[in-house]
């Protein structure tokens, strides 16, 4: 089996976390400048929601991070009352949408910015990272999953590409609220919210622990544009240059760093990557790992202006589960002594043709076995402390319902075979240089 690839980020200085009440300007000035020095232990911990902390940051100085969030119901009722006393498992979606985070369509002129077609990709989950914060807080772990993994949708829909388990369930839903006559709106939210927890679903049970995830942050095509537009860039390093007409990457070979729409297709590009989507999930762990840097970095958190500019970006393109409380959640998570995160990535057996498809051939008890190892502190949520879904109008079909009769019944997966030896780990002490 191959351990894809793993990224480490390391940081030792504390936190010092301000009171709730709004200071005055000068106040607000001397408190910036005291995070900025001591670092950002919580935002290095969650780097992959890095954008999400820098927020509450901003609301220290700004406002309030919750006013304003697009939010979505994905968990049932009886989640919000169990008390964030255990594992805090974070499912964070990298969404291919044509729309942001209030359901509005991209304007022309953005997609053509960022090379995205009308339906190329449209709903598809890209990336998928499982956020593993225990207990103890002694540290962290981020763990990635290939879109092209070949596996079992939950809702009924067969084995599929991973990346499938949102998209089945949405147009499933969607469908049959058109035929109930729901308004296009209204059937498009109802219909995401179907796809959410039905991706959710078959990530658990890939992984083999039902009711883990508690918390859901998706991010869409515009999400990095957006993002790191307010930054100024983050740091990256290509081993060589590349070009590619579909993504719409060209970058030159080196450090450098990129923004906006060279930013989107240094993280989305897949075509002419000898690694393929493994490879693309190292480029998006190198990519996060400078991303958290550049939070960190004096420029973004001494700076009043820019900070706004990052929150009213993530405002703009990121949905959050409805029972996420941001300050809350970052004064829970103020006990991450160690300041450690690692980015992994699932075992694989190896690349395969299923029906005309390109996909990763995944060993689901290995994957079992991979995450317990990294999830096994004694304080992971079981399934028996959430309750099944009783909504109609949201809940991911059945196990008894199919996919449409437009979806061609996949082959037979060929045999599991042993795997090449792991490539060497990406390190975030620097700037990896990645393919």
């Amino acid at each position: 089996m191959t351990d894809g690839l793993t990224t480490r980020l390391d940081a030792a200085d504390e936190v010092t976390w301000p009171a709730r009440p709004i200071p005055s300007p000068r106040r607000r000035r001397n408190r910036i400048a005291i995070i900025a020095r001591r670092g950002g232990k919580l935002v290095v911990a969650l780097v992959s929601v890095a954008v999400l902390t820098v927020t509450w940051y901003g609301w220290q100085f700004i406002g309030d991070p919750n006013s304003g969030l697009s939010t979505t119901q994905v968990f049932d009722e009886e989640l919000h009352a169990v008390p964030l006393d255990g594992a805090v498992d974070i499912l964070l979606v990298g969404m291919d949408s044509r729309t942001d985070a209030q359901g509005n369509p991209l304007p022309r002129e953005v997609l053509d910015m960022l090379h995205a077609g009308e339906s190329d990709g449209e709903k598809q989950t890209d990336t998928m990272i499982l956020v593993h914060i225990p207990q103890d807080g002694r540290r962290a772990v981020a763990i990635s999953f290939p879109r092209d993994s070949w596996v079992e949708l939950a809702g009924g829909f067969g084995k599929h590409k991973l990346n499938g388990a949102f998209v089945y369930a949405y147009n499933d839903r969607f469908r049959e609220l058109q035929q109930q006559g729901a308004d296009l709106k209204s059937a498009d939210e109802q219909a995401k919210v179907a796809g959410r927890k039905n991706l959710i679903a078959t990530l658990e049970t890939f992984i083999g622990k039902p009711g883990m995830i508690d918390r859901y942050a998706e991010v869409n095509l515009a999400s990095f544009y957006e993002v790191t537009k307010a930054l100024g860039g983050v740091e990256v390093c290509l081993k060589a240059p590349v070009r590619e007409r579909k993504s719409g990457v060209d970058l030159p070979a080196g450090r450098q760093t990129v923004e906006g729409v060279q930013a989107l297709a240094f993280v989305r590009q897949r075509y002419d990557l000898p690694g393929g989507d493994l490879d693309r999930i190292g480029r998006q762990q190198a990519f996060l790992s400078g991303l958290a840097r550049k939070m960190l970095s004096r420029d973004v958190l001494a700076n009043p202006g820019k900070l706004s500019d990052v929150i009213t970006a993530v405002k703009k393109s990121v949905v959050l589960s409805d029972n996420w409380d941001l300050p809350e959640f970052a004064a829970q998570m103020r006990g991450l002594n160690s300041g450690n995160i690692e980015f992994r990535t699932i075992p694989v057996v190896g690349n395969a043709v299923i029906g005309g498809a390109d996909v990763v051939r995944v060993d689901p008890q290995a994957v079992h076995a991979f995450v317990d190892q990294l999830t096994s502190d004694g304080s992971e949520r079981t399934s028996s402390s959430v309750a099944p879904t009783s909504s109609a109008s949201s809940a991911p079909p059945t196990s008894s319902r199919r996919a449409s009769s437009s979806v061609a019944a996949p082959p037979s997966s060929p045999a599991l075979t042993s795997s090449s030896p792991a490539p060497p780990p990406i390190t975030a002490g620097d700037v990896p240089c990645v393919n």
